[in-house]
């Protein structure tokens, strides 16, 4: 008995041992059991992670990027529409497009015309105000219909001096004006041959706007000065002028140099003077003077008593100068110095004198009547008229 205890108790020793190293054993491969299959989990994110990011980068390459800004995004479908009608007279997209804008809405018609884009649009209207015109001071206004009424209170009201035992009379009521002005159709034709629009390398947006820009720049300002009425504006000086002293509504007074065609040879100033203080004093805080280049050079000589000059020129940059400390407009299409030339105009335009226009253009294109060149026939709706005739007064190189 004792013999088979010992032997049962030495063989158990070795058992005892050895249980821990197992237990390391079992627990170690179960940890790289776990780390293992956590190994495998993050493979497998990291592998759907890849194929997301190669998804979005595939859609970025193949599809157009959304524009950061909704002007360019609406602006870029219509200027992409205009070039390929343009280009070669496919109206798919323009018929395509959903034009939101209220007033671009009213020059879509089904015969053909089709509006510019809006980026060539604001290209034409930023040469037109920055032209040497009556726009530059006039009153702008944009309308709808095919004209502009303007109401003008030509009269005063009647009053009188009343006691607390006189009856009050009636007084005399003002009368007011209808002034109308219908909207002229401005157009320009440019063309050019069709291989020069096959040029992928060739601005056509930009060749369109500057010669249209061009045309119309120079009709209007032609047709704001001396426009008959007759299917053009009505120019500043198309209308009946009379001496100040005799002026009545429906003319345009003026004051004469003494002089016929130049200013007095011994006080040449005094004329200047004259015109400015013939305008009433309320439109005077607002006025300006218009003249050409021509009669500019021959102001700008002058000299008061003092020997100082009536004329100074703009301190900073981009300010016009200044006569008599009022501004100066430079617009060519005044007639220059001549007998009985009325040369000089000054006023206060923004009342005296007003501009009505469609805010739209519209641009046709004809690639059959000038074969092998293409037309573009653009037009634009504008008027003018005087507005208010107590606002503007001329200066009229003459003896009386």
């Amino acid at each position: 008995m004792e013999m088979t205890e010992t032997r049962s108790g030495a063989a158990d020793k070795p058992r005892s041992a050895q249980a821990p190293i197992d237990d390391v054993t079992e627990a170690l491969g179960g940890f790289l059991s776990e780390f293992s299959r956590f190994q495998d989990d993050m493979n497998a994110k990291y592998q759907k992670q890849e194929e997301r990011i190669a998804m979005l980068t595939t859609k970025t390459m193949t599809h157009a990027r959304p524009a950061l800004s909704a002007e360019i995004d609406r602006g870029a479908p219509h200027k992409k529409a205009l070039a390929t009608y343009l280009r070669n007279g496919d109206d798919d997209a323009l018929r395509g497009l959903e034009i939101e804008h209220k007033g671009l809405n009213t020059a879509v018609n089904a015969e053909g015309g089709y509006l510019v884009d809006p980026q060539t649009a604001a290209t034409i209207q930023s040469v037109l105000r920055s032209g040497s015109s009556l726009r530059a001071v006039a009153n702008v206004v944009q309308v709808e219909a095919t004209s502009f009424d303007v109401l003008i209170d030509t009269t005063d009201t009647g009053a009188g001096w009343a006691d607390e035992v006189t009856d009050t009379g009636e007084t005399a009521a003002p009368q007011i004006e209808r002034i109308s002005i219908p909207l002229h159709e401005l157009s320009a034709m440019p063309k050019a041959s069709q291989r020069l629009l096959d040029d992928a390398a060739f601005d056509v947006e930009g060749w369109l706007a500057g010669r249209i820009a061009d045309k119309f720049a120079r009709s209007e300002a032609d047709a704001f000065i001396n426009g008959d009425g007759s299917g053009k504006p009505v120019g500043l000086l198309s209308g009946m002028a009379l001496p100040n002293a005799m002026w009545g509504w429906g003319t345009l007074g003026y004051v004469a140099t003494g002089t016929a065609g130049d200013f007095d040879a011994t006080n040449p100033a005094d004329a200047i003077v004259d015109l400015v203080y013939a305008l009433d004093a309320r439109y005077r805080a607002n006025a300006t003077f218009v003249m050409n280049s021509k009669t500019a050079g021959a102001v700008r000589k002058m000299k008061d008593a003092d020997g100082r000059f009536l004329w100074s020129d703009g301190l900073a940059a981009g300010e016009p100068a200044r006569l008599m400390g009022y501004p100066v407009l430079i617009a060519e299409d005044m007639p220059d110095i001549a007998v009985d030339a009325t040369a000089i105009a000054f006023g206060d335009f923004g009342a005296g004198y007003t501009i009505a226009e469609r805010p739209e253009l519209r641009v046709l294109r004809d690639p059959f009547s000038a074969k092998p060149h293409v037309l573009f026939y653009a037009t634009k709706r504008v008027g003018g008229a005087i507005s208010d005739y107590a606002a503007i007064k001329l200066m009229k190189f003459g003896l009386s």
